[in-house]
């Protein structure tokens, strides 16, 4: 095992994720959190984005970009 492997095996990467999500009503961008516990509507029409299942949330919108950090 190379000293990189070793590294990357330490390294854990998240298992959670903010997305940048569009509105399919009103086409309003807002970032989300991937594992929400409560639902998330958008702010300008309230439509419902997301609703929580357990762990990852159901993300109901676009998904437009995908965040690590």
């Amino acid at each position: 095992m190379t000293r990189d492997n070793k590294i990357e095996k330490l390294l854990k990467k998240p298992k959670s994720y903010f997305y940048e999500v569009e509105c399919p009503k009103c086409g309003n961008t807002q970032i989300i959190f991937s594992h929400a516990a409560t639902v998330v509507k958008c702010f300008s029409c309230g439509e419902v984005l997301a609703r929580p299942r357990g762990g990852k949330a159901e993300i109901l919108a676009t998904i437009k970009a995908k965040y690590y950090e």
